[in-house]
Formats: C-alpha cells, structure tokens, sequence
C-alpha cells in the first residue's frame, strides 16, 4: 500500500493523456524544435564531454546485485581472419558484446517499471513480455537532444559529493538553479549532479551506490543521495522533458519511508512519463561550468533504437 503522500503527488503530476491516448514518449514530447534551438544557442567554446562510463566488466557499479542485471562482457568472436585468398591482404577481426542495457549509463525507458498492473498513460503492465515492451520500447525516444542544465547539488553544499542517503529536496533545486543562473524551460534536459561519481572513482571494485537484493533481506550497506518523490512536483512544474544523475540507484536510497518503495521512479516513468537516466558521470562537466559559469549546453542523449527496450546503453555528449 501507498503512503498518502505518493499518492497525493502521483494525482498532481499524472500526464496520461496529455499528448493523447497513445502516447508512447511521455514528456519528450515538450522536446520541440524550439528546445533544440534553445540547446544549440547553448554552444560557446565547442568542449565536448562524454558522460558515459566505460563499458567494461571491470567497472564494478552493479556487482551482482542487481537480478538479471549483467555488467557488460566483450569479446572477441574473430582475430584477423584472412578474408581472401590472399591472407596478407585483408583480414577481419570481429567482436561481441553482452550487457544488461541498464548496466552502465542509461536511460530507463517508460516500459522499465509498473505498479497496479499499469504502465504509462494506462497501458497495461503485460503489454511488457518475453519479447520485450511491445507498446512502450525505448525505440520510440527516437531523438533525445536539446539544452541540458546541470544543477549541480553537491557544489551548492559546498561539497565534493553529498552524504551518502541525502535526499536532495525542491529547495535543493531551486538553489542549484540559482546557481547556475538560468531559468528552466519547457523541454530542457536536467542533469543532477550529486558528486557520487567520486566513490567509484576511488574504488572501482565497490558498487557505488545501491544495495543487495530484496529490501528486506539485507542491510542497507551501500546508501545514496538521490531525489524524493517531492522533487517530482518541481520537474512537473517546470516540464522538463527528461533527467538523469550521477547514481545507480537515481533516487534516495534507502527510500524516504517504508511503505514505498522506489517511488520517484513510479512517479516519473508511471505517472509523468518522464524518462530518467543514472550513471551519468559529471564532474569534468561540472568543473567546467564551474570554472566559467556556463551551466547549460548542448546535450545528446539520445537512445540506441532497441525495439521493444526497457532502457538503453548510451554515451552522452555535453556540447558546450
């Protein structure tokens, strides 16, 4: 059962029906042209920065704990084969990759999580299947690229990375807004940074930011800062169209309460159909907005065109 105060904000944010009974891109649909001229206005210097993490088993950020959930493992399928009669002249080598899609950086698509037996603007939850997310594949966020804003929550404290299980609030927000000295538009891209990024990068063996399997089957070992469910509302307010962090697990974890569970990615893939991303790794973004003050640019985030995906793999690039 739900707390009174899920439910509560789950009525005011709730978009079904918005963009029509068929919608299938939620609140990407506020990602017009004009967001992405806004985005491309965003353009000063020309530094690029990739924000995606490396796709290596190595890496360490799932470490088993997450069900099914495989981190990414290549290889190598063909080593310079000889592709004519002449094996001095062309040979091919060849590789292979398999990952979980939301073991790395990543975007959850809308088909990623349901409760009540429903997803998004009503459709039913086993539209989902063996074969995939037939009504809400990630295929159809065929373009996610416009302004990105980064409100950057760690250095509004006045700190490398956030306290472990701090729950970032509107206020919080607001304030990393005020910060970044803009103003937030229909259809821009938010990224928040929370400085997690720092624990992997001391340790890369330890999962940096989400526990074992089964809320209550074992100690909450690895806490992470993240967002509440009443930072919905201020996503609602100010219709951005999507947004991602610098965590595994994207919300406060453990949660606000015992009676819900990962309830910010109810509230936004459920109720708003706003697509969210984790893993995002930002501080050499955030050090150069820092140094020069210019905390938007142009961000391509778009998906891999996974039909029938309940998320998708990605390497994002910060344009500014």
């Amino acid at each position: 059962m739900a707390s009174a105060r899920f439910t509560e904000i789950a009525a005011a944010v709730r978009n079904w029906g918005r963009w029509g009974a068929d919608d299938r891109i939620g609140t990407l649909n506020l990602l017009d042209a004009e967001a992405r001229r806004r985005g491309a206005a965003s353009v000063v210097s020309g530094e690029a920065f990739p924000l995606g993490l490396g796709l290596a088993a190595d890496q360490g950020i799932q470490a088993g704990f997450i069900p099914g959930r495989v981190e990414p493992d290549r290889i190598m399928t063909v080593v310079n084969e000889p592709l004519s009669a002449d094996p001095d002249w062309i040979c091919s080598s060849e590789d292979q990759l398999t990952m979980g899609v939301q073991a790395a950086t990543h975007w959850d698509g809308l088909g990623h999580v349901s409760y009540g037996g429903t997803l998004y603007n009503g459709f039913p939850a086993d539209s989902v299947t063996t074969a995939g997310s037939t009504i809400l594949g990630i295929e159809h966020l065929s373009t996610v690229i416009g302004r990105g804003v980064l409100l950057d929550v760690a250095r509004v404290h006045g700190t490398d990375a956030l306290t472990p299980g701090y729950a970032i609030t509107p206020a919080d927000l607001d304030a990393a807004v005020e910060l970044a000295g803009v103003t937030i538009a229909p259809g821009d891209l938010i990224l928040v940074r929370t400085g997690q990024q720092a624990a992997l990068d001391l340790d890369p063996t330890t999962p940096y930011g989400h526990p074992g399997p089964g809320r209550d089957k074992i100690a909450y070992t690895f806490p992470s800062a993240g967002l509440t469910m009443e930072t919905a509302l201020w996503f609602h307010a100010h219709d951005v169209a999507a947004v991602a962090n610098d965590t595994l697990t994207f919300e406060v974890f453990p949660g606000e309460n015992e009676e819900d569970y990962l309830p910010v990615h109810l509230l936004h893939l459920v109720e708003m159909g706003l697509t969210q991303g984790q893993n995002f790794f930002l501080d050499r973004l955030a050090a150069a907005c820092a140094g020069d003050g210019r905390y938007t640019f142009l961000l391509d985030a778009t998906p891999l065109p996974l039909t029938g995906g309940v998320g998708t793999p990605l390497n994002p690039v910060a344009l500014r």
